[in-house]
């Protein structure tokens, strides 16, 4: 089986503890199985671009790079998504969309996505519903179908607070199928109990 990539979108002040658990996840092989996915960043350009944190990564791809062999579409949240330039995303967001890949979106990417629409059709979180009603204004139309829990997934998209990294990790891998079930459950369950506890209830 052919290795597929997996795309991390990471703008200037992108969050990384939300971004980290999730590609080390998927760049690792299974315990049982092969491996599946490789993870790519893309970026607006192929410029460095800098965490909140500060560390500082230089895109595989520019949005414009991207061809359609592709497994799934991460936007990583962080202090960039509002701003215009963003909107050139955009394209690749409905590029994954119309092909039905996994398409996940957490903190500030909800936010983005609601800006542009793509939430009204599907049930969805996010930081807050006020805040992204906020954000998107007249383009959000979807309140209703709108979950206050860690992460959603409908289908193929998944959205997600910011505290929520690894609920969304959870439901990226298994929208993915990136490793048996048990063994994303048991990857959750560690970061999520810690290994003491983890340990006591194996």
């Amino acid at each position: 089986m052919s290795v597929q990539e997996v795309l991390f979108v990471v703008l200037e002040e992108y969050a990384d503890w939300e971004a980290a658990s999730i590609a080390a996840a998927l760049n690792e092989e299974p315990e049982t199985g092969e491996r599946k996915y490789r993870v790519k960043t893309v970026s607006l350009r192929k410029d460095p671009v800098t965490s909140i944190g500060g560390f500082r990564t230089v895109p595989d791809y520019t949005v414009d790079e991207v061809g359609d062999d592709f497994a799934g579409l991460v936007l990583i949240g962080g202090n960039s998504w509002h701003k215009e330039e963003s909107k050139a995303v955009m394209a690749l967001v409905q590029k994954a969309l119309d092909a039905d890949k996994v398409l996940g979106a957490i903190c500030g990417a909800t936010e983005f996505l609601g800006m542009n629409g793509v939430l009204n059709n599907i049930q969805h979180t996010g930081n807050r519903l006020d805040e992204l009603q906020e954000a998107a204004g007249e383009n959000y139309t979807n309140a209703a179908r709108y979950v206050e829990q860690q992460a959603v997934r409908d289908g193929n998209v998944i959205t997600a607070n910011g505290s929520a990294f690894l609920e969304f990790g959870k439901e990226v891998m298994t929208a993915l199928e990136s490793a048996p079930q048990e063994e994303i459950d048991e990857w959750y369950e560690f970061f999520k109990s810690g290994y003491y506890e983890f340990m006591q209830n194996k």
